[in-house]
């Protein structure tokens, strides 16, 4: 393995470690912060903590399917691993890297809270757009998702991604 090609590695894992910390730790804090039912104001009217537990996915939705989440979050985490490993070590990939350890770190930390838990926790809501509650892990897969689409739309090429095709061969 080269010496750059590590170095992009361990970039990829600090921010997949650090960030389902940080999704774990606000979580915990929501748990044992927040009674269920009591929001608490951090700007009135805009912006508020409030516990909740969510069954399902994305905004509430396909409440109680915790075996369809596990097969969705395990080859999403399997198709991203998959990508990792395969891309080149061209600094060019690193933000495509970066993004994808982020999208990771949702997956995993939202995971984390089916097997634990069988809910995820959600804390975070912003009363103007009266947006679903999320929490830390939503953000990153969220936000994950858009600057993969606009890299992959405006960034790349097609061709940057024949890493991808396990006929041709991968020189990381």
């Amino acid at each position: 393995m080269k010496k750059d090609n590590k170095v992009s590695k361990i970039i990829y894992i600090v921010i997949f470690v650090l960030s389902v910390a940080l999704d774990q730790i606000t979580k915990n804090m929501a748990v044992t912060m927040l009674d269920p039912g009591e929001p608490v104001n951090v700007i009135k009217d805009v912006f508020r903590f409030v516990y909740t537990e969510n069954m399902g996915a994305a905004f509430g939705m396909m409440q109680g399917r915790q075996v369809l989440f596990y097969i969705i979050t395990g080859l999403v985490i399997i198709a991203i691993l998959y990508f990792l490993i395969r891309m080149p070590s061209d600094s060019k990939y690193l933000p495509i890297g970066i993004v994808l350890s982020f999208i990771l770190a949702g997956a995993v930390g939202n995971l984390i809270d089916r097997v634990s838990h069988k809910y995820v926790v959600d804390f975070i809501y912003f009363a103007p757009i009266d947006f679903p509650v999320f929490n830390v892990a939503d953000i990153f897969v969220t936000l994950g998702c858009i600057a993969f689409a606009i890299l992959v739309i405006f960034v790349y090429k097609d061709r940057d991604f024949d890493f991808l095709d396990p006929r041709k061969k991968n020189d990381n």
